[in-house]
C-alpha cells in the first residue's frame, strides 16, 4: 500500500472522528470493541445547505430519553459480561455507541466509523504509523432501531461481513439472508404480527374488516400474510388499500372515502408512523369515529400518531409491543449515571442537561439558549421535558429519582431487554470462540478461531450457530434467517387522566412459542374500545347469529354474510354464528331460548310440592286417626264394648290400617327401585290382612249367630287361634302373589322420556301388569267375600258386629278401586302414583271410619252404653227377635195340635211369652222401677208381629233344671224343643263378653 493510500484512509478516519466530537458518542475501551447505534435524538435540524463553504454534519435536535436508556442498557450488559468471571474470563469488551438521530445519514455516518476502523486494522499500517492511541476493529454492532435504518446499515456492514444484531427492526424484508448477509435481530419479524392480528380478529368474533398497508416492502408483504390467515379463519375484507406518506391529496381522499362508506369496523393496518400519518390527519379532519385499528408494532406507539388530538378517532386502537424482560440490577445502574462519574459516556452530560433543565458551566453546547421539545411514547422515542428559554447552572447534586421522565420508566423494559439480548448474544458468540477446541471448530478442518485476534466474519459465523439459556430462562438461538422467535404484548390506547396524554396499557400478549390456539391471551376488562366503552365493537357483515340460533347460507353473498335460523326444539347452539345446532343428550332439553341444553324437568310425586304435602298430610292424619283409635281400645281394652268387638282382631285390624295409611308414603318422593319394589307389595299385603281380619270378624259372629246349636265344633272354630291362621291363610296367599312378582319380573324405577319431550317422567316400571293385577284382583275378591258375609250380617246386633257400616265401607272399598282402574289406565307420570295413593288413602279412611268411629264415640263420649247391661240387651234383642219367630212358629204348631188334642200352652222355666191384642199391662210400672228391675232381673223386649205383641223377658240367671215331672209325652217333646233354643240364643247373649 503507498503512503498516499494511506494518508487517505487516515483522513477519512480523522474526518469522522472530527465530526463526532466527545460528546458525541460513548466509548470504553477494551480487548474486543463492539460497535451501538442508537437514536438519542429524534432528527436533524432542517438547514439550507448552499455550499457556499464546506458543508457541515446536520444538529440533532429533540433529546430522546428512551434512546439513551436503551444506550444505557448496552453499557450495562457489558460492563456485566466484565465482572462475569465465567463468561469471556481475562477478556474485557469495549463500545463505541454513536448516535443515529433517527436518521438514515447520521447512521450511515456512524457506521463508516465501524468500517473505516475495521480497514485500517486489515490494512496493517502499524509499521507505516505510529498508532499510540490504536483502538480496535468492531467485530459487531448493535443497532439500529428503524427497519429502514437498519436495511441502509446491513448494506453496508454486509460488504465487510460485519454482524449487526438489531433490537427493534421488524421488517420481513430483513430476514432475506441473499441481501443482508450479516443481519441478526432479537425482535420477531412481521409475520408473526400477521398470524397474531388474525387471531385477535377471530377472538373478538369479528369477520368482517378492511386492511391498509404501507406500499413498501414492509407494507405489502404483511398485510398479504394477513389475507392469508384471515382466509383460513373465514374473515372477509371489505376494502384493501395501500398508502404512502407520499401519496397526493386526492390518493388519500379516495382512501378516507373508502373507510368512511365501509361497514366494517376493524381496520388492519401495516405501516409506519409517516406512512399513516397523512391519511390519519384527513380521518381527524372528517371526524370519522367507531373504528377499531388494529395496529402493527411499527405503529403502535408511534409519537407521530399517538397524539391527543387524535385520539377521537383512533382511541380503539389495539397493537403490539415487545414482550418485556427483566434485567437484574439495572434500576439501580440507571440511577447512578452522572455526568462527572461517566467519564466514557459523553452523552450524559446532555441527559443530565435535559433531565433538570439547566446546563453544565462547562457546556457550551447546551447553553442557556438551547431549547427543546420532546415527545416520547412507550419503548418507543422518548422526549426531554419541555422548553425553557434560559436555563439555571445545574449544581450536580440533583437527584435522579426526584424527576420522572421516561428515561426512569423501567417498568417495561422492552427494547432495553432486546439490547441487553443483543449484547449476551455477541458475548456468547465470542464465549464459544474462546472455548473452542481445535478440531471441533466450526472452520475449515475443525479449526478454531483466535479470540485475541479475532475478526468480525468469525462472530458472524458463530452467532449464526448460537445457542444459550438467557437470564429468564428461555432459549436463545437465531434461526436461519437470523431471526429470533419472540413473543409480543398487546397494548390498547388510552388517555391519560393526569395530563390527557395516550398512554399504552397492556392489555395481554401473544406467545409464539405456545401450540396454535393457546398463543393468544386477552384480559378484555382491561380494554377500553374509543377511550371509555367497556363494549365489544360489532364488526360483521351480518349481525351475529345469537345462541340459540346458527347461520343459514345466503346465495350469491360472501360467507361472513348470512342470514339467522333458529334451532329446533331439542337442539341448541351455545355460541355466535354456530354453523349448525347441536342435539341435546338424552337427559336434556333444549331451553327456551335453545342456547343450552338443561335438564329435563323431572317429574314425580314430590314431597315438596302442594299436591304431595296435601297426600302426606291425609297419610300422616289417617296414621295418626289410626294410632289414636288403637290407643283408646288399648286404654279401654276391659270394657264391654271392646270386648265386643273381639279386641285381639281388632287390634291386628288397627295395625293392619296403620299399614295401608303408611304403604301410601312409599308413592310419594321420587321412585327409587327398592320403594319401587317395595309400595305395590306393602299396599298389597296391608289391604288383604286389613280385609282378612274384617272377614273373619264377620264371618264369626255370623256362625255364631245362625247356628242352632253351639256345638265344640263351633267353639274350636270361634277361637283366636284358628282366627288368626285364617288371616295369616288368607295374607300368605298375598304374600305368596308378591314373591313370585318380585322374583319373576321386579319393579324398578323408570325414567320415561316419551310422553313429553322436555319432561322426564320418573316413575315404577311395575315389571308384570299382570302381576299387579294378581294382587289387586285377590284384594277385591276377598273384599267381595267380606261384603257377602257383612250384607248377610247387616241385622245383627249393631253395637255388637256394625255390620250395615261394615257394608257400607266394602261399598267404598269397591266404589274406590272400581273406580281406581280406569283412572290408573288414563293417567300418566307422576299422577299414576298419585291416583294409587288416593285409592289407598280413600279406602283406608272408609275403612277406618266405618267400622270404628262409631265405637270410639261411644267410648268417649257415651259411656252410659258402654256396659254390660247395655250391651247384652243389644245382643239378647236379636236373640230375642229370631227365638221370637220361633216360639211363636211353635206356638201356633202346638196350639193346633192342642186344639185337636184339647191341651193348652206351656211356659219355659227361664223364659214366659204373653199375647195380648190390643190392650197393655193395667198396671203398669214408673219408668225408674221398670228400669231397675229390668237391670235386676234382665231384659224386656217387645215384639210386634203383624197385629200381635209378643212380649219376651229374659233373665240372666243359670236356667233351672224343669220340676214337673207329671207332664204327659206330647207336652215334654214340645219343651226339650224349646229349651234347646233357649239355650242357644242365651249363649249367644253371653258370648261378646267371654
Amino acid at each position: 500500500m503507498t503512503l498516499s493510500s494511506c494518508c487517505l484512509i487516515l483522513l477519512l478516519f480523522t474526518w469522522n472522528t472530527a465530526a463526532y466530537g466527545p460528546n458525541q458518542r460513548a466509548q470504553k475501551k477494551g480487548d474486543i470493541i463492539l460497535g451501538g447505534l442508537f437514536p438519542i435524538h429524534f432528527g436533524v435540524a432542517a438547514k439550507d445547505q448552499d455550499l457556499k463553504s464546506r458543508p457541515e454534519s446536520v444538529e440533532c435536535i429533540r433529546y430522546n430519553f428512551r434512546g439513551f436508556r436503551w444506550l444505557q442498557a448496552m453499557i450495562f450488559a457489558i460492563e456485566e459480561i466484565n465482572s462475569s468471571p465465567t463468561l469471556l474470563p481475562n477478556m474485557t469488551l469495549g463500545y463505541r455507541i454513536f448516535d443515529t438521530c433517527n436518521t438514515v445519514s447520521k447512521a450511515l455516518e456512524a457506521t463508516l466509523s465501524f468500517v473505516a476502523q475495521n480497514k485500517i486494522d486489515s490494512l496493517n499500517l502499524d509499521e507505516f504509523c505510529n498508532c499510540s492511541e490504536h483502538i480496535p476493529s468492531t467485530i459487531a454492532v448493535v443497532g439500529a432501531t428503524g427497519s429502514g435504518i437498519s436495511t441502509a446499515v446491513a448494506n453496508l456492514l454486509g460488504l465487510f461481513y460485519i454482524p449487526q444484531v438489531s433490537y427493534a427492526s421488524s421488517s420481513r424484508l430483513l430476514s432475506n439472508k441473499n441481501q443482508f448477509k450479516s443481519f441478526l435481530r432479537t425482535i420477531p419479524n412481521d409475520e408473526h404480527q400477521a398470524t397474531a392480528m388474525a387471531d385477535i380478529i377471530e377472538y373478538f368474533r369479528w369477520n368482517w374488516v378492511g386492511t391498509i398497508a404501507a406500499d413498501d416492502d414492509y407494507g405489502r408483504p404483511g398485510i398479504e400474510k394477513f389475507r392469508e390467515e384471515a382466509e383460513e379463519r373465514d374473515i372477509c375484507i371489505d376494502f384493501s388499500e395501500l398508502i404512502s406518506q407520499y401519496s397526493d391529496e386526492e390518493e388519500i381522499q379516495q382512501v378516507v372515502e373508502v373507510i368512511q362508506n365501509s361497514t366494517a369496523r376493524v381496520i388492519v393496518v401495516f405501516s409506519s408512523g409517516p406512512d399513516l400519518e397523512p391519511l390519519i390527519k384527513e380521518i381527524v379532519r372528517r371526524n370519522i369515529t367507531g373504528k377499531i385499528w388494529l395496529a402493527s408494532e411499527a405503529w403502535a406507539s408511534s409519537s407521530l400518531i399517538a397524539m391527543p388530538e387524535f385520539f377521537r378517532v383512533i382511541g380503539s386502537t389495539i397493537g403490539f409491543a415487545l414482550k418485556a424482560g427483566q434485567i437484574p440490577g439495572f434500576r439501580e445502574f440507571l440511577q447512578k449515571v452522572h455526568p462527572k462519574k461517566s467519564n466514557n459516556n459523553g452523552f450524559a452530560k446532555e441527559f443530565w442537561e435535559e433531565t433538570f433543565n439547566c446546563y453544565l458551566p462547562d457546556g457550551s453546547k447546551n447553553s442557556p439558549a438551547s431549547t427543546s421539545f420532546h415527545k416520547g411514547h412507550e419503548e418507543g422515542l422518548g422526549a426531554g421535558n419541555g422548553t425553557a428559554a434560559f436555563r439555571p447552572p445545574c449544581t450536580g447534586d440533583e437527584n435522579i429519582t426526584s424527576v420522572e421522565t421516561p428515561y426512569m420508566d423501567y417498568t417495561h423494559l422492552r427494547i432495553s431487554y432486546n439490547v441487553y439480548l443483543a449484547v449476551y448474544s455477541i458475548a456468547h458468540a465470542l464465549q464459544d470462540i474462546y472455548t473452542c477446541t481445535p478440531g471441533k471448530g466450526l472452520f475449515t478442518n475443525g479449526s478454531c478461531a483466535d479470540i485475541k485476534k479475532v475478526e468480525a466474519w468469525q462472530v458472524l459465523k458463530h452467532l449464526r450457530h448460537l445457542n444459550f439459556t438467557n437470564n429468564m430462562g428461555e432459549q436463545v438461538d437465531f434461526d436461519e434467517f437470523g431471526d429470533l422467535v419472540g413473543n409480543y404484548s398487546i397494548i390498547n390506547w388510552h388517555l391519560s387522566p393526569e395530563d390527557g396524554s395516550v398512554v399504552f396499557e397492556e392489555v395481554g400478549h401473544y406467545n409464539v412459542y405456545a401450540k396454535k390456539g393457546e398463543r393468544l391471551f386477552i384480559n378484555e376488562n382491561k380494554i377500553l374500545w374509543s377511550g371509555f366503552s367497556k363494549e365489544v365493537p360489532f364488526s360483521n357483515c351480518s349481525r351475529d347469529c345469537l345462541p340459540g340460533t346458527r347461520k343459514g347460507i345466503i346465495e350469491g353473498e360472501p360467507t361472513c354474510c348470512f342470514e339467522c335460523v333458529d334451532c329446533p326444539d331439542g337442539e341448541y347452539s351455545d355460541e355466535t354464528d354456530a354453523s349448525a345446532c347441536d342435539k341435546c343428550p338424552e337427559d336434556y332439553w333444549s331451553n327456551e331460548n335453545h342456547t343450552s341444553c338443561i335438564p329435563k324437568q323431572i317429574e314425580f310425586l314430590s314431597w315438596t310440592e302442594p299436591f304431595g304435602i296435601a297426600l302426606t298430610l291425609f297419610a300422616v292424619l289417617g296414621i295418626f286417626l289410626t294410632s289414636f283409635v288403637l290407643g283408646v281400645f288399648t286404654k279401654f281394652r276391659n270394657t264391654p264394648i271392646v270386648k265386643a268387638t273381639n279386641r285381639e282382631l281388632s287390634y291386628l285390624l288397627l295395625f293392619s290400617l296403620l299399614c295401608c295409611f303408611s304403604s301410601s308414603l312409599f308413592f310419594i318422593g321420587e321412585p327409587q327401585n327398592w320403594t319401587c319394589r317395595l309400595r305395590q307389595p306393602a299396599f298389597g299385603i296391608s289391604f288383604v290382612l286389613c280385609i282378612s281380619c274384617i272377614l273373619v270378624k264377620t264371618n264369626r259372629v255370623l256362625l255364631v249367630f245362625e247356628a242352632k246349636i253351639p256345638t265344640s265344633l263351633h267353639r274350636k272354630w270361634w277361637g283366636l287361634n284358628l282366627q288368626f291362621l285364617l288371616v295369616f291363610l288368607c295374607t300368605f296367599v298375598q304374600i305368596v302373589i308378591c314373591v313370585i312378582w318380585l322374583y319373576t319380573a321386579p319393579p324398578s324405577s323408570y325414567r320415561n322420556h316419551e310422553l313429553e319431550d322436555e319432561i322426564i317422567f320418573i316413575t315404577c316400571h311395575e315389571g308384570s301388569l299382570m302381576a299387579l293385577g294378581f294382587l289387586i284382583g285377590y284384594t277385591c275378591l276377598l273384599a267381595a267375600i267380606c261384603f257377602f258375609f257383612a250384607f248377610k250380617s247387616r241385622k245383627l246386633p249393631e253395637n255388637f258386629n256394625e255390620a250395615k257400616f261394615i257394608t257400607f265401607s266394602m261399598l267404598i272399598f269397591f266404589i274406590v278401586w272400581i273406580s281406581f282402574i280406569p283412572a290408573y289406565a288414563s293417567t300418566y307420570g307422576k299422577f299414576v302414583s298419585a291416583v294409587e295413593v288416593i285409592a289407598i288413602l280413600a279406602a283406608s279412611f272408609g275403612l277406618l271410619a266405618c267400622i270404628f268411629f262409631n265405637k270410639v264415640y261411644i267410648i268417649l263420649f257415651k259411656p252410659s252404653r258402654n256396659t254390660i247391661e247395655e250391651v247384652r240387651c243389644s245382643t239378647a234383642a236379636h236373640a230375642f227377635k229370631v227365638a221370637a219367630r220361633a216360639t211363636l212358629r211353635r206356638s201356633n204348631v202346638s196350639r193346633k195340635r192342642s186344639n185337636s188334642l184339647g191341651g193348652s200352652t206351656g211356659s219355659t222355666p227361664s223364659s214366659s211369652i204373653s199375647s195380648k191384642s190390643n190392650h197393655e199391662d193395667p198396671f203398669p210400672l214408673p219408668a225408674s222401677a221398670e228400669r231397675q228391675r229390668q237391670q235386676q232381673r234382665g231384659c224386656k223386649q217387645k215384639v210386634s208381629f203383624g197385629s200381635g205383641t209378643v212380649t219376651l223377658s229374659l233373665s240372666f240367671e243359670e236356667p233351672q233344671k224343669n220340676a214337673m215331672a207329671n207332664r204327659n209325652a206330647k207336652r215334654r217333646n214340645s219343651l226339650e224343643a224349646q229349651n234347646s233354643d233357649d239355650s242357644l240364643m242365651r249363649h249367644r247373649a253371653l258370648l261378646p263378653l267371654q
